[in-house]
């Protein structure tokens, strides 16, 4: 039990926002719950959740110790009461998650558990295959990425053995990774190759084509089918044999078809138009290839999955 005195400064809050700001980890379901069951009691009595304090009121709180601990990413599931997931897939050894475009995969730089890491770990948590008093070291975690604004298949690996197999295979190109995009104009021809250098501006975080061998410039390679076209827009789908950062908005733009939505890289004035403020990307396909051996998920070898819908699909070529 730990007790909470509520000084001047925050006499005439509301009991349930008080402790909500007081013990950031708990989650407002849970917080709801413990006020009900009176595990948070004020004065040594239950009390409603919005009964407003004065300066001098003593809080009891009977919930675990964790909830107590500062706030970091590493422990920022604590927070997920209802984990939010749009399951693609899922085993005893892995998750492939369908990231929606604006959700963040891990914090930038500061606490947040709204992010998808987060929601990976309190499912699992609560599910009980991942019991975190009972590890040394390791927690469910994230084997690729992808941007904020772009959705798409994101693997989580629920134990160790699985997260340095599906790393390897990442690095190894094992698994390939298949986008659908949105372009302006019409792709010529309609299958080919993008192959050039991009160079990375890290205070930018933008990437610049470049034609031929620079310094600091690293070969990046994709494949692009047009799939079919619509209006001023084409689908067009992508195979990444290179993984850089921003690969596919760089490549299409510098060849003339930007991505529909992309700020960064695209036309501003086509993007007014059709009133989108993120890039239509989505890594919507994956395969695991695996052909060398992949120990314990070597009956994934061959396997292919994709998301249900994409929304720009949807609304712009059905």
């Amino acid at each position: 039990m730990k007790e909470l005195l509520v000084k001047t400064n925050d006499a005439g809050q509301r009991l349930d926002r008080f402790v909500g700001k007081a013990v950031p980890l708990l989650p407002e379901s849970l917080l709801q719950k413990y006020i009900r069951l009176k595990r948070i009691k004020l004065g040594g009595k239950g009390a409603k959740r919005d009964t407003r304090l004065k300066a001098g009121d003593v809080i009891q709180l009977y919930i675990n110790d964790e909830f107590f601990e500062k706030p970091r990413e590493e422990n920022s599931w604590l927070k997920v009461g209802t984990p939010r997931l749009s399951i693609v897939y899922e085993d005893e050894n892995l998750l492939l998650l369908d990231k929606k475009p604006g959700v963040l995969c891990h914090s930038a730089g500061q606490w947040d558990y709204n992010t998808l890491i987060a929601h990976v770990q309190a499912y699992l948590a609560q599910k009980g295959e991942w019991k975190p008093k009972e590890e040394n070291s390791f927690a469910p975690a994230l084997c690729n990425r992808i941007d904020r604004n772009t959705g798409g298949i994101v693997i989580a690996a629920k134990n160790a053995e699985t997260l340095r197999i599906l790393n390897d295979k990442i690095r190894d190109r094992e698994i390939d990774k298949y986008y659908l995009c949105a372009v302006h104009g019409r792709p010529k021809p309609p299958e080919g190759r993008l192959e050039n250098f991009l160079f990375k501006d890290a205070q930018k975080n933008q990437v610049y084509v470049k034609d031929r061998p620079e310094p600091g410039a690293k070969t990046a390679v994709t494949e692009y089918k047009l799939l079919r076209s619509k209006g001023p827009l084409s689908l067009v789908e992508c195979r990444l044999l290179t993984g850089r950062t921003h690969q596919i908005r760089a490549q299409m733009a510098h060849a003339g078809w930007p991505l529909l939505g992309d700020g960064k890289y695209g036309s501003e004035r086509f993007n007014k138009n059709f009133e989108e403020k993120g890039q239509a990307l989505y890594s919507y396909k994956l395969r695991f290839d695996f052909p060398t051996d992949a120990g314990i998920l070597n009956y994934l070898r061959g396997k292919e999955f994709q998301v249900e819908k994409v929304d720009f699909v949807e609304k712009y070529f059905s």
